[in-house]
């Protein structure tokens, strides 16, 4: 079986074929303040598209995964999974039919491994109708702030129809238009502001419409690794003013808006604009998140209402996201997966 699939910047899946059988219970020595010591291997299949495997496999995630006691694995997709490994965790971004069939009969038939994530909980994320509904049923609101998303409309007709449904749906604009799918594909990542009603027969369905929030030009990513959470600032769309809606015409295009180079962090902000968000807030936000999504790999894009200084928006969730972008990846990343395939052994022995 080849499966060609694909990632974030829309690349075709090139087979990486390793032809690795491991022992049962396969030790090896993990260097520690110049010893070395046996300690169990914790092995990790992976299956993803080049690309991701170039983003996210570094060498000095592999380095360090080799010096805690961590071993990844290429997934064969020419073999049946079941006769490759044995497995700790299996850890993937493919999409397909036949893949989800292949990682549920893999998840039935062996139920000591760890799959990240269940391939039923992504393809929730996979539909922006369905996308952010997770967060809307949690009506999050306590003393650090109020978590909403905006209100939104998914367009599924012919553009004609989109002007008429946008009044009976009361919706403000201007209005943000993404890609119904959100398949990691660079053209679901795509963006078009649209300021004037009549400009939206231009939009091509299925769509998602979302009313546009003043954000100060800034949205929050949140990384979330199991239960460790990493913050980072990045540029967003700017601002829209009154005077700007009531002069413009038409839909503009963006491509991509928030990448590493687009990073927020070290620029001279307005503090009101680059104030994180509080941390308990993040934290209770995204344990709830973990168990009604079913994912311990994704994350959030947040923003401020700018102008306010506890209301935020959460505008996008994505599976298993540029985590090579994040702050000191390789050590959570790493320590996720220890602490994973530890407390497996753990049960084992208990």
């Amino acid at each position: 079986m080849r499966l060609r699939e694909n990632d974030d910047g829309g690349e075709k899946e090139e087979v990486v074929e390793n032809d690795v059988t491991l022992a049962q219970n396969q030790w090896c020595p993990v260097v520690n303040a110049g010893f070395s010591s046996p300690k169990r291997l914790v092995v990790v299949g992976y299956a993803l598209t080049t690309k991701k495997i170039k983003s996210f496999l570094q060498p000095k995630l592999e380095g360090l995964a080799r010096n805690k006691g961590i071993l990844f694995v290429a997934i064969d997709h020419n073999r049946p999974l079941s006769d490759q490994g044995p497995f700790d965790i299996v850890l993937h971004k493919l999409s397909g039919k036949e893949w989800r069939q292949v990682l549920e009969d893999y998840r039935q038939s062996h139920p000591e491994v760890t799959v990240l994530d269940p391939p039923d909980a992504i393809q929730h994320l996979r539909s922006r109708q369905y996308m952010l509904q997770a967060v809307a049923d949690m009506n999050l609101c306590d003393s650090y702030g109020i978590v909403d998303v905006p209100r939104q409309l998914v367009i599924k007709r012919e553009a004609c129809a989109i002007p008429e449904l946008v009044n009976q749906a009361g919706l403000t604009l201007p209005l943000v238009a993404k890609p119904l799918v959100a398949d990691g594909s660079a053209k679901s990542h795509e963006l078009s502001l649209a300021y004037e009603k009549f400009s939206l027969q231009k939009l091509e369905p299925p769509l998602v419409l979302q009313e546009f929030v003043n954000h100060g030009g800034v949205l929050f990513k949140v990384y979330i690794v199991g239960d460790a959470i990493k913050v980072v600032r990045r540029f967003s769309l700017p601002d829209v003013s009154k005077w700007e809606l009531s002069k413009d015409a038409g839909i503009y295009n963006f491509p991509r808006v928030s990448c590493a180079a687009a990073s927020a962090d070290d620029a001279d902000l307005d503090p009101t604009v680059a104030e994180l968000p509080p941390r308990p807030l993040l934290e209770k936000l995204a344990k709830e998140l973990r168990w009604r999504l079913g994912l311990r790999l994704f994350n959030l894009d947040i923003i401020r209402e700018y102008g306010t200084r506890d209301h935020f928006y959460v505008i996008d969730i994505n599976y298993f996201p540029g985590y090579g972008k994040m702050p000191e990846y390789e050590h959570i990343f790493t320590d996720f997966l220890l602490s994973l395939g530890q407390g497996k052994y753990k049960k084992k022995s208990g």
